[in-house]
C-alpha cells in the first residue's frame, strides 16, 4: 500500500479512435470516487490522446481529449483502454505516434490495459515474459500474435506488477478497484465500491466467462444452501450437510452447485472462507487464530497454508500491506 501524499495520484487514460465510452468512464468514476480520511481526492485523472482534439468512440457520440501525450510522462499511473478499431492490427508493430508516446512512459510509472488494450502493451514489448489477459474473444488471437506472452484466457485480470492487464469492461472495474486497493487500502477501496454500487473484490483469477445452462422456471436450485453455509462459515460443513438443505442427493446437488457456480460445493467453500479471513484481517484487530477459527480454518497454520497457496502471502504479510505497518495484532505470530 503506498503512502498517502499531499500531491493525488496522477492518472492518465490514453484514448484512441473506436474507445469505449464505458472504459473511459469507468476509469474516471472509480479513481475519481476515491477520499482521504478527510474527504481528500486521491487521485486526479486526465484523459489524453496521441493529438489532443475529438475522439471517435464505438458509440454514436464522440469524446474530446484536451491533453497530449506529454501527460503521460507525467502519471504515475497510465491506463489503456480498448479500441475496437486498431487493437487487432498490432501483429507487425505498433504505429510510430504510438509507439513515441509510450516511450514517454517513465519506467517506474504503472500501466495496465483493460479489455483490448492489452494488445497495445503486448505489441510495444511491454509484457514480453509476463502473465496477461485480455477478452476472453480475443486471447486465442492475442496469444497466436505474441507468442512471449503467457495468456491466461479464463482470468478477470493479472497483476504482474508495474504493468497489469483485464479483461472485458467489466473486469476493468475489478482492476481498477484492485489498483485502489494497492494503492491506499481496502477501506477506501470498499467505499469506492459503495459509491458506486458494484461488489468490493472480486479475486484476479475468477473465470471471466463460464457458459452456464439456464436453469428452469421453478427448477431446482442451490441458493438456500449458500446462504446457509455464509451463515455459518466457521462451522465444519459437508457436502452431505448442504445437499440436504435443498433435499438432493449429493451426485445432483454437486451438479447443480457446479452449473450454477463453476465450481464444486467445496471449492466454492474454500473461496468464501478465505474472503471472510481476509475482511477480517482488514476490518478488525483479531489475532490470527482468532480469524481462522472464525473464518472456517479451524487453526492459523491451516489459514497460512491456504493463504500462501490462493494470495502467495501469510496472514500477518496481507494485513501490513492493507492495514499498513502499524496494523493492530502486529506483535502477534502470525
Amino acid at each position: 500500500m503506498t503512502v498517502p501524499s499531499s500531491a493525488p495520484h496522477r492518472v492518465a487514460v490514453l484514448v484512441r479512435h473506436g474507445v469505449l465510452p464505458m472504459e473511459l468512464g469507468l476509469v474516471h468514476q472509480l479513481f475519481g470516487s476515491a477520499r482521504s480520511a478527510r474527504g481528500e481526492p486521491l487521485y486526479s485523472v486526465v484523459t489524453c490522446a496521441l493529438t489532443p482534439g475529438m475522439i471517435r468512440t464505438d458509440a454514436d457520440f464522440p469524446i474530446r481529449a484536451d491533453h497530449g501525450p506529454r501527460a503521460l510522462a507525467e502519471a504515475d499511473t497510465v491506463l489503456v483502454p480498448a479500441s475496437h478499431e486498431e487493437d487487432e492490427s498490432y501483429a507487425d508493430g505498433l504505429p510510430p505516434a504510438l509507439a513515441a508516446a509510450l516511450d514517454r512512459i517513465p519506467s517506474g510509472t504503472r500501466i495496465a490495459s483493460i479489455c483490448t488494450g492489452a494488445f497495445v502493451l503486448a505489441a510495444h514489448g511491454l509484457l514480453d515474459g509476463r502473465s496477461a489477459t485480455t477478452h476472453w474473444l480475443s486471447t486465442d488471437h492475442f496469444a497466436r500474435t505474441f507468442p512471449a506472452v503467457r495468456v491466461e484466457p479464463e482470468v478477470l485480470y493479472v497483476d504482474g506488477g508495474r504493468v497489469l492487464t483485464s479483461a472485458g469492461e467489466a473486469a476493468g472495474v475489478d482492476l481498477c478497484l484492485h489498483m485502489i486497493r494497492c494503492d491506499f487500502g481496502a477501506a477506501v477501496a470498499a467505499d469506492v465500491a459503495r459509491r458506486t454500487v458494484v461488489p468490493p473484490h472480486r479475486e484476479g483469477g475468477q473465470a471471466q466467462y463460464i457458459p452456464r445452462p439456464v436453469a428452469e422456471p421453478g427448477g431446482s436450485s442451490t441458493s438456500a444452501a449458500r446462504a446457509w453455509a455464509l451463515s455459518r462459515l466457521e462451522q465444519p460443513l459437508t457436502l452431505r450437510e448442504l445437499a440436504d438443505r435443498e433435499a438432493m442427493s449429493v451426485r445432483t446437488f454437486s451438479r447443480r452447485f457446479r452449473e450454477e457456480t463453476g465450481l464444486t460445493p467445496m471449492q466454492w467453500l474454500g473461496r468464501q472462507r478465505l474472503a471472510r479471513a481476509r475482511q477480517l484481517l482488514e476490518e478488525t484487530d483479531h489475532t490470527v487464530d482468532r480469524v481462522a477459527a472464525e473464518s472456517g480454518f479451524g487453526t492459523a497454520a491451516s489459514l497460512r497454508q491456504h493463504f500462501q497457496a490462493a494470495l502467495g502471502v501469510s496472514p500477518r504479510a496481507y494485513r501490513v500491506t492493507f492495514r499498513g505497518p502499524g496494523a493492530p495484532g502486529e506483535g502477534r505470530r502470525p
